[in-house]
């Protein structure tokens, strides 16, 4: 097992050399949602670094919160990768005429334990937009899985 540790803002974060993620986070105010626009920049950036910093194994942008499955490359932490994700795009946000903050401060990240972890998980972020909008054929904020497969998990 990778060496791991811990730290704590407020909610506990734990890291493990090599693992993989869920990582989601929301807009800091609930009562608003992003627009198609908002929710193509935060795709692109979320696209940006894959096969760079870290691997992107699925990701959804829904109209109030950002779900993504990845795993990060060894010189690149999750906790930097997150603040470029969040601080890149609540400054384009804003430039557009959102008010600051855009996301909440903290994020809920897990690390996946297993194939049958990383298969649900990969199911419920693939099956978000449908079950936000029953009915609905447009993912075009959904990135799907890699056909070469997923992550080696033990």
């Amino acid at each position: 097992m990778a060496p791991q540790f811990k730290y704590r803002r407020n909610l506990p974060h734990i890291r493990r050399d090599g693992a993989t993620y869920h990582v989601s986070w929301s807009l800091a105010r609930r009562e608003e949602v992003l627009s198609p626009v908002e929710r193509d920049i935060v795709i692109t950036a979320l696209r940006h670094f894959d096969s760079v910093r870290y691997q992107l194994h699925t990701a959804v942008v829904m109209d109030d919160h950002v779900h993504t499955l990845f795993t990060p490359y060894a010189a690149h932490p999750l906790h930097t990768i997150m603040h470029s994700w969040k601080s890149f795009t609540a400054h384009t946000l804003v430039k557009l005429g959102r008010i600051a903050p855009v996301w909440t401060a903290e994020y809920f990240d897990t690390i996946i334990r297993d194939a049958d972890h990383l298969r649900s998980t990969t199911a419920y972020i693939l099956d978000n937009p449908a079950r936000r909008w029953p009915g609905t054929s447009s993912y075009r904020w959904l990135l799907m899985p890699r056909p070469s497969g997923p992550p080696s998990l033990p």
